[in-house]
Parts: C-alpha cells; sequence; structure tokens
C-alpha cells in the first residue's frame, strides 16, 4: 500500500504547481501549496477508513438472519440468486444427465466388433460418471428446497441433450460427441448466469462442465481412431 507521501507525491503534481506558479509572492505560493496538501490528507484519511472497514457484514446482522427462516435450512437470507429459477435450471442439467446415461449404457450394450473395447470402457465409464452428476444436482436441487424431477414422463423435453441410439459404433459415437457439445454450450451458460448469485450451484456446474468437455475429447479420439482403423482397411 502507498504511504502518505507517495499518495501526496501523486496528488495532481502539475495542477498543484500550476496554481503555485499562477500566485504572485512568497505568501501565496505557501498558501496554495498548503491548502492542496490539506486536500491530500483528507484523501488520505478517508482512503484508510474505507481500508479498515470489514469486509464481511456485521456478524450480529449474520448472526439474526441464520435465526430467520431456519426451515429453509442452506438458503440463507445471503441467497441472491432467483431460487425456483435455479431449481429449474439444474432440473434441466439433470434431465440431460439422465438421458446421457441412458444413451451410454445402451452404447455399451449394444456396440460389439474387434473396434469396440475401447469404446466400451469408455461408455462404462461416461455413464457411472453421468450419474455421479445427475447425483450431485439431485442432492443441490434438495438443498435449495426443491424436488429432482426424475419422472420419465417428458424427460426428453427436459433434456437438453438428445437420445439418439445409432445403429453403427460410429453412429453412437457420434451421437455421443454430439450430446456432450450441447452440454458443454449449455452448462457453460448457466455457470455464467448462476455467477456470484449461487456460487455453490455454479461449482457444481462448472464441475460437471470440466468433465463433459473430457468426454467430448474422448469421444473425438474414439472417432478419430476408427476412422484410421477403417481407412486402413482395419
Amino acid at each position: 500500500m502507498a504511504s502518505p507521501f507517495e499518495l501526496i507525491s501523486t496528488f495532481s503534481y502539475r495542477i498543484i504547481q500550476a496554481q503555485i506558479d499562477a500566485w504572485p509572492g512568497a505568501y501565496g505560493k505557501s498558501y496554495v501549496l498548503f491548502s492542496n496538501v490539506s486536500i491530500c490528507l483528507d484523501k488520505i484519511q478517508r482512503s484508510m477508513a474505507v481500508a479498515n472497514q470489514p469486509f464481511l457484514t456485521d456478524i450480529k446482522i449474520i448472526r439474526e438472519r441464520a435465526r430467520m427462516h431456519i426451515e429453509q435450512g442452506a438458503v440463507t437470507e445471503g441467497y441472491m440468486a432467483d431460487r425456483e429459477n435455479v431449481i429449474n435450471l439444474l432440473n434441466a442439467a439433470l434431465a440431460t444427465e439422465i438421458v446421457c446415461v441412458l444413451r451410454y449404457k445402451r452404447h455399451y450394450y449394444m456396440a460389439d466388433g474387434l473396434s469396440a473395447s475401447i469404446a466400451k470402457a469408455e461408455f462404462l465409464e461416461h455413464a457411472q460418471q453421468e450419474q455421479q452428476h445427475a447425483d450431485w444436482l439431485a442432492e443441490r436441487i434438495v438443498q435449495l428446497g426443491g424436488a429432482p424431477n426424475f419422472s420419465p414422463e417428458g424427460l426428453l423435453s427436459r433434456s437438453h441433450a438428445e437420445y439418439v441410439e445409432g445403429e453403427t459404433l460410429r453412429e453412437m459415437i457420434k451421437e455421443d460427441l454430439i450430446a456432450e457439445r450441447i452440454a458443454i454450450d449449455s452448462y457453460r451458460e448457466i455457470a455464467s448466469y448462476l455467477g456470484e448469485k449461487d456460487p455453490t450451484s455454479r461449482r457444481i456446474i462448472e464441475d460437471i462442465l470440466a468433465q463433459e468437455e473430457e468426454h467430448a475429447d474422448d469421444m473425438a479420439g474414439l472417432l478419430k481412431g476408427l476412422d484410421q482403423m477403417q481407412g486402413s482397411g482395419g
């Protein structure tokens, strides 16, 4: 932090010098210099007062707010987001994860052939990770006082990603890659919307987003490898 003397030295030096030069006589010059130094010291005192203020809200206020509406659990008076809107967004993400679990599971069981062994392992791993994402989202929805929507009715309409089965191994990998890319864009927008209004939900979405990006890279790699094998007659 700059010292008072550094602050004084940087306080509109040219303006002060111009004012001093404009005043005739030693008394006038001294008066101008004294006035400007007084202004500098006042600014320093104000900035130090602001710097000494605590960053957090007064603890008494936090304690009082914590006792209000205790039935809402984790949702305190300081929660800044539109809770119902956040719950709806998380339920849409939950539906997306469920659809991804189902699609990866089907691809795991349906993929066959010599070139399918690596893909099957990826399909199974991704299905398990998507299920974990669904669990994280469901837990957060409950924390916010909502109800996770696991109903099969309307699942596809709630999901951002589509459920496309694919006939060949290449089609399966391609559809999984497309679904991951859809989820990546959707989750990026949700995280941006949540911002600092709901940092807990945002971090959950960001953790899921990071893993979806890994999934997309995995599927892109499988697709490239499969095309190379087929191109070489493998």
